[in-house]
């Protein structure tokens, strides 16, 4: 039976999740549009049927598949035997790993390419992604142009790098490969491209009977972690991959009962396989073995004084910072104690422990993520822990306080000299990058003076404010990083501030324009006026490949005939000339990326309209940071020069949406029409619930 890589992650999903999953969220998980599942689907009923099953839908559209239990378990059995006819995005990025990982010296781009069944540029994204990945662990994927590319750094880093991938995307595949072999229920000798079958399945047993009889237990997820360093380590010391003995502590860690457990393993390891583990090797186990051991709660042992008494002043200082009492929570420091010296030992030992989490505990608690830090940083002087291990600190306190969701709403003014221009896209950008601001107003220097500017928070300006009694920080117009990090540091100084004020007193609104002072009428006339405008924009968008054209400027040409021969424009040579009027005034192609971007506002166009004509080959324009630069899409937004406020706000929304992050830019540059047009209903829908739902 063949079945693509996707298709067999919907069935998975199906069996394991019946009833949980609907289009839309596999859809969101497999970051593909919903139309591509829907697609998928067809061919996943055809498969199910060959063993008298179907997929069916529930009331709130819940996906299951329905048959006999026996067939169901049939399913299930093939689906362990097949393997897909490709391979996922994250497969091929661990094929590359592995391939580095596993050479002695540079790999050329070609071959590489090929093995994996990618093109040279697709294979540069994976390695893009994958530079970013190893720098997290101090080594460096390093490309040089007729040399190839090669993976520098230590030993210890290289098999930390590796095991953390299988462990972030692999993870469940990992826990199912392990129940398979101990029921002998699989074929395959190579596990994830890499594991030995035999290797997997001794060093399980092994570890589970040496490691049970440290007197403190690994929770399942650190068990897990350990055997697949240990499997890691096991097969780079078969390829002559040794570690160096400045990459251990060998003289500390030899007295610790975790260097006796394995030296133990190591000598069952021996008898197994032959293979013998050096005193360097095995501190390099035993030090992963220390940061990985977790303590149950209830039985922490209250031998570190130094860390519980920290641990105290900690607790102290969060319930300080949040107004909110948690000295007493004696589970709280538990858990903490529990946590809080394999994370300390993983710190010190550069043993970075990816948290997948961590994204969604910021947005979620950032404040309380803002006050822990701070703690953690003043107590554990000399220690910088780094987000990761912050977050999980965090899921202790968010435990404790049984929080679901952050009331504490921080309100923005962003100051500029005249109020307009770029102060609007470095709103949007201050919106993005600092989660936890809620809202923001925009000023001019002069409108600042007749503003109540208590009512905000936060005041963030572009130009030096002539006010020294107030505090405000002072960005670049660009949005920096060392700006974003100036806008955090004030917020994490002032969380107390914000959680009085919060706690005590309601919160701040806007002015009653927005309530009481605005009619039925002049509130349904809003609505309809951005409905209208954003079933314009979606009806007149579309994604199309580029007819022959010799420069950009007749394929411009072209897509503004298009718009003339669907009747959205009357002037075909104006709007033309108005482009090419704005293109001289600066580049339009936007910098790290292979897109271009033309937009204006013209009496000749008579609805407005989203083009993206993906290039035959791309040409060569101006970007907006002045260098020239090739081009693969070319995206035309096209709208009438008489917009009220509403249908400009919506217009910016398109085009901030598609510079918003790297995720957007990826899509916009896909030429998937699907794809992009989910992206931009997603945008128009919380533009709608945020200005007409949103108190």
């Amino acid at each position: 039976m063949f079945i693509t890589a996707r298709e067999k992650a919907i069935l998975e999903f199906l069996i394991k999740k019946s009833g949980k999953h609907t289009e839309l969220s596999i859809a969101t998980f497999l970051h593909v549009s919903v139309r591509t599942i829907q697609r998928d689907l067809k061919n996943v009923e055809k498969i199910v049927e060959k063993f008298d099953l179907k997929i069916a839908k529930s009331v709130d559209n819940g996906l299951s598949i329905v048959g006999a239990d026996q067939n169901i378990y049939r399913l299930i059995q093939e689906l362990i035997k097949i393997k897909p006819v490709d391979l996922s995005v994250e497969e091929r990025k661990l094929l590359s790993l592995i391939k580095l990982l596993g050479a002695n010296g540079p790999l050329k781009l070609a071959p590489l390419a090929k093995a994996l069944g990618v093109s040279i540029t697709t294979l540069g994204t994976y390695l893009d992604d994958l530079a970013d990945w190893v720098s997290n662990f101090g080594i460096q994927l390093v490309r040089k142009r007729g040399i190839g590319v090669e993976i520098i750094g230590s030993e210890s880093s290289k098999r930390k790098a590796l095991a953390s991938f299988f462990l972030t995307y692999f993870n469940e595949e990992l826990i199912e490969n392990l129940l398979l072999i101990s029921n002998e229920a699989i074929d395959s000798e190579q596990i994830l491209f890499y594991f030995k079958k035999e290797y997997l399945q001794g060093i399980d047993e092994i570890v589970s009977s040496t490691i049970s009889g440290i007197h403190s237990k690994l929770a399942d997820s650190d068990y897990i972690g350990f055997l697949v360093q240990t499997c890691v380590s096991l097969q780079r010391i078969e390829s002559d991959f040794r570690l160096q003995a400045d990459e251990v502590d060998l003289q500390s860690l030899k007295e610790s009962e975790e260097f006796s457990a394995i030296k133990a393993l190591s000598g069952k390891v021996l008898e197994t396989f032959s293979i013998v583990i050096g005193d360097v090797e095995m501190a390099f186990l035993a030090a992963v073995l220390k940061g990985s051991k977790l303590k149950e709660a209830e039985s922490a042992y209250y031998d570190s004084v130094l860390i519980g008494r920290s641990l105290k002043r900690v607790i102290q200082d969060v319930s300080h910072q949040m107004n909110i009492d948690l000295t007493s929570d004696f589970s709280l420091f538990q858990g903490l104690m529990a946590h809080m010296e394999p994370s300390i030992f993983r710190v010190r030992q550069n043993m970075s422990t990816f948290n997948p989490l961590t994204d969604e505990i910021k947005k979620k608690y950032p404040l309380l993520f803002m006050a822990v830090s701070n703690s953690l940083a003043k107590e554990f002087k000399g220690i910088s822990f780094p987000d990761d291990e912050v977050a999980y600190v965090v899921l202790h306190f968010g435990s404790a306080l049984e929080l679901r969701k952050e009331e504490i709403r921080i309100r923005a003014l962003v100051v500029c000299p005249t109020g307009i221009g770029t102060s609007k896209m470095l709103a949007s950008r201050i919106k993005k990058e600092v989660g936890e601001i809620s809202s923001i107003d925009i000023a001019s220097i002069k409108d600042m003076q007749t503003l109540d500017l208590k009512q905000y928070q936060i005041i963030i300006s572009t130009v030096q404010l002539p006010l020294r009694s107030i505090e405000y920080v002072y960005v670049n117009p660009l949005l920096y990083e060392h700006d974003i990090e100036a806008i955090n540091r004030y917020l994490g100084k002032h969380i107390k501030d914000f959680t009085r004020i919060t706690s005590n007193t309601p919160e701040v609104k806007k002015p009653k324009q927005n309530k009481s002072n605005v009619s039925l009428q002049e509130f349904m006339n809003d609505l309809e006026i951005s409905q209208k405008c954003i079933r314009t924009l979606l009806r007149n968008f579309s994604v199309y490949r580029e007819k022959d054209s010799s420069t950009y400027e007749d394929c411009m040409k072209a897509m503004i005939l298009e718009c003339a021969k669907q009747g959205f424009v009357t002037d075909v040579e104006g709007v033309y000339h108005q482009l090419l009027h704005r293109e001289s005034k600066g580049g339009l192609g936007i910098p790290n990326t292979h897109l271009a971007f033309y937009h204006c506002r013209h009496e000749g166009i008579q609805e407005m309209v989203f083009h993206i004509a993906h290039l035959k080959n791309p040409y060569k324009v101006k970007g907006m940071d002045g260098k020239q630069m090739d081009i693969h899409n070319l995206l035309l937004l096209l709208a009438p020069e008489s917009l009220n406020q509403l249908e400009l706000e919506i217009i910016s929304i398109v085009s901030t949406t598609i510079v918003e992050d790297r995720e957007s830019l990826m899509i916009f540059s896909s030429a998937n029409e699907s794809m992009i047009r989910s992206k931009l209903e997603e945008t128009f829908l919380n533009f709608l619930q945020n200005k007409f739902v949103k108190e």
